[in-house]
């Protein structure tokens, strides 16, 4: 009787464990995962961001699993985090970057030792051993150039203030700081007893940027096999020019002579340079046209030995290549767009022709990859799952990080469902459609349609720790997310369609989605909402005044609503002169300021709207929410504002980021769940 009361019991533990969903507190647990290196010994270096919410901070701590056996090792957990694993000294010792100083250590994580403390600290770096035993250090620095208001006026050195005479004095979420990122390399004996000091800016007094910032690192630059010559990508202008144009190059820096010299590519971005392992050939991806930030990223090939080469272009390679890494000096794999999903492709490359083979196949998305001898290790997510590491061999993908499983084994997960819906036009869209935990078809359930940001960015298999499709789902929510016109992955035709037409079909086919999903009997037609960020948040100002009562509650985070205001402010000209039609004074006056400006209807405006800006948005300046919100208040609509003073364009604080789940979900519930 004891031991039939003790199963009852259990199981009904059990089940009641199963019935947990995802939470806000539980998606920020979650470990996240992030490939670093791997050798030909088998051992793979990796990171795992954990965020503390009493501290509000995050921090990386290095671990090691071996592809063959899995055995996991901790590599280092220091305080503050820890980046950039590669492996040295025939993969006996882990090199890293921790609080600015090049440190390794031995697999067991013992006998730690420092090799490079340099002024302003080490960046994203590259690490090439020379056949005398040192180390080339190829990283990024920052080098003061322009005038700081200290050194303007120091007559007045409590003042706060700045003088701008030309443009791009902000970006994306920070104030000029007078810096510019460079290249830098250093010599390192790895055996010294005291770390080296000593580094040269290959860039020095040059006010340009390489690697470009925010975003690039140390997939921007590329060191040679015998370590003779490293190339990188540059944007060697400023001002007015560094805010029209997209025309970054590629240079090639040879270390004896100290000589630079430009490479051939491409009128747009030239990005991710990959020297292959004879030294011969420079595999990097480039766009063509200059001002397009969103172009297409196509596979170039350039000859570094014979004189005037020009770039060759690899059509295999698709037209959407994220990343690359050689193979042999004939083959190599890139990471590409494919129908929603981020794939590894081989590229073999047979004298003029190349041929394309699909190394990883289904609704996921690839990331990061690397080779552990003959083992491709790699990174993988899909909708339900965030990253983890997986190895690749003929019988498919093998986990061999399972950082969150113990977490994930907590809660029930809803389906995730692929559809192909018929567009206004007689095309056909795909959408994801999420489900809630413990669906069932006989009930009516609220529903959201997500609003994709870039405007050119894929709705993939990512798995978001903002946008989380099954969180949402977890709050009882069917969720339709389209791949609407714009977003690449599915021709070039169809990513390029929304340039100049932000307010066009992509609309229409965000009500197709939303339409289609909505006839279905699970779903309440009177409990629909519409949500999204950036040109998402575009997207839900603009549908504010065009859907006819679909919507019964809106949330639109860091959304363009006035595009006059809009272009007055912001800072990389080169995304609004090309997807806008250019200038709000241009004649004819492009649609982008008439019928697709949001503003123009706000007289038609019905749903309640939660609005969410950051103060240090410089890409959508905060006077865009602000006027949004202050509109719906006059006009009467039921309107919220969340601001973050300290955040920009995304919400990084870990804190902040629960405050916006909850307010997030809050203003749904209110309007859709009476």
């Amino acid at each position: 009787m004891k031991h039939t009361l003790f199963f009852s019991l259990a199981l009904a533990s059990a089940l009641a464990t199963a019935q947990e969903v995802m939470t806000p507190e539980l998606l920020w647990k979650l470990g996240r995962v992030g490939l670093d290196d791997a050798h030909e010994s088998g051992w793979v270096a990796y990171g795992v961001v954990r965020y503390d919410m009493d501290a509000n901070k995050g921090n990386r701590d290095l671990f090691l699993v071996h592809s063959k056996t899995g055995e996991t090792r901790t590599l280092a957990a220091e305080p503050g985090s820890e980046v950039g694993a590669t492996f040295v000294k025939g993969g006996t010792r882990v090199a890293y970057v921790h609080q600015g100083k090049l440190k390794s250590r031995a697999l067991d994580g013992s006998d730690l030792r420092v090799h490079l403390d340099v002024p302003g600290g080490v960046g994203d770096l590259k690490l090439r051993e020379l056949p005398n035993g040192q180390w080339l250090v190829a990283f990024i620095t920052r080098e003061q150039l322009d005038q700081t208001p200290q050194e303007r006026r120091p007559e007045q050195p409590k003042a706060n203030y700045a003088v701008f005479d030309d443009l791009m004095y902000r970006h994306w979420d920070s104030w000029t700081d007078y810096k510019y990122n460079h290249v830098a390399y250093a010599m390192v004996f790895p055996d010294a007893p005291n770390p080296a000091t000593e580094f040269t800016d290959i860039l020095k007094g040059v006010r340009g940027h390489a690697p470009l910032p925010p975003f690039d690192g140390a997939e921007a630059f590329d060191l040679s096999p015998d370590g003779s010559f490293l190339v990188y990508t540059a944007k060697l202008m400023t001002g007015k020019d560094f805010a029209l144009s997209t025309n970054s190059k590629l240079y090639r820096y040879d270390l004896a002579t100290a000589k630079t010299s430009e490479l051939p590519g491409l009128n747009g971005y030239d990005g991710s340079p990959r020297i292959s392992p004879d030294g011969r050939t420079l595999a990097f991806w480039a766009m063509p046209t200059d001002g397009y930030e969103s172009d297409v990223k196509q596979l170039h090939l350039l000859d570094l030995i014979v004189a005037g080469a020009q770039p060759q272009r690899i059509d295999a390679a698709g037209e959407y290549v994220n990343d690359l890494k050689w193979l042999s000096p004939t083959s190599l794999v890139v990471n590409s767009i494919q129908e929603a999903s981020n794939h590894l492709v081989r590229i073999d490359l047979k004298g003029a022709k190349a041929s394309a083979v699909n190394l990883t196949t289904g609704d996921y998305d690839y990331g990061a990859f690397d080779f552990a001898g003959k083992t491709m290790v790699a990174e993988r997510m899909d909708q339900n799952q965030a990253n983890e590491l997986y190895a690749l061999g003929s019988k498919g993908a093998t986990a061999l990080t399972k950082v969150n499983d113990a977490d994930y084994a907590k809660i029930s997960r809803g389906r995730v469902e692929k559809r192909w819906i018929p567009t206004s036009d007689g095309k056909k869209m795909l959408t994801w459609v999420f489900f809630p935990p413990n669906f069932d078809p006989a009930k009516k359930y609220p529903a959201l349609l997500y609003c994709q940001g870039g405007p050119q960015g894929t709705v993939s298999a990512f798995y978001s720790f903002r946008w989380n499709f099954q969180l949402m789902a977890a709050q009882g929510y069917v969720v339709v997310a389209p791949n609407r016109r714009g977003v690449p992955g599915f021709g070039r035709e169809w990513n390029e369609q929304i340039s100049g037409d932000w307010g066009g079909q992509a609309m229409k086919d965000y009500l197709s989605a939303i339409d289609a999903v909505a006839a279905e009997p699970y779903v309440d037609r009177e409990r629909l909402g519409a949500v999204g960020a950036s040109y998402g948040g575009y997207s839900v100002f603009q549908l504010a005044g065009i859907h006819e009562g679909r919507f019964k509650a809106l949330i639109s985070h860091c959304g363009l609503f006035n595009m006059e205001s809009w272009y007055g402010s912001t800072e990389e000209l080169f995304f609004a002169n090309y997807d806008l039609g250019g200038p709000y004074w241009a004649k004819p006056q492009p649609k982008s300021y008439t019928e697709f400006n949001p503003r123009t209807m706000v007289d038609k405006w019905t749903a309640p709207l939660l609005v969410i800006h950051g103060g240090n948005d410089f890409r959508v300046p905060l006077n865009q929410g602000m006027e949004a919100y202050q509109a719906a208040q006059l006009r009467g609509i039921p309107s919220r504002f969340l601001y973050f003073p300290e955040e920009g364009h995304w919400v990084t604080s870990p804190q902040n980021a629960l405050v916006w789940q909850h307010e997030f979900f809050d203003w749904l519930n209110k309007w859709l769940k009476p």
